[in-house]
């Protein structure tokens, strides 16, 4: 699978974001049967020295292809290993505060109102 035929390879991709609107994207060719622990570690996304056993608190929320997996997860050829940040804010409690700063006459429905017609029409 990879350049040069040495050693059976997977490709994998493995994407952080940083911050919000910021991601970084590495593309790794890593051994048959790593884990997804060994893409995060192979492009600096998790200590070397960390692991669940090890007693770390947090551990990495992370995804392929956008469905949560263990960090002991095997990857296969061009999977896409994500890790997320958690949320600041639950997206309801966020959306209830904008409401109610808003108001009900100014969202959704009805923030556009036909010219002389009734509210909420």
């Amino acid at each position: 699978m990879g350049p040069g035929g040495g050693g059976a390879t997977v490709q994998v991709t493995v994407v952080v974001c940083l911050a919000p609107r910021e991601t970084r994207e590495w593309i790794l060719d890593l051994p048959l049967g790593a884990l997804v622990a060994d893409a995060l570690r192979a492009c600096g996304a998790l200590p070397p020295s960390s692991s669940a056993l090890a007693g770390e608190a947090v551990a990495p929320l992370v995804g392929v292809w956008g469905r949560a997996v263990a960090l002991e997860a095997r990857l296969q050829h061009l999977d896409r290993v994500e890790v997320y940040r958690p949320l600041k804010v639950d997206p309801k409690v966020a959306r209830r505060e904008r409401f109610a700063r808003q108001g009900a006459r100014s969202t959704g429905l009805f923030a556009r109102q036909r010219p002389g017609g009734k509210s909420g029409y």
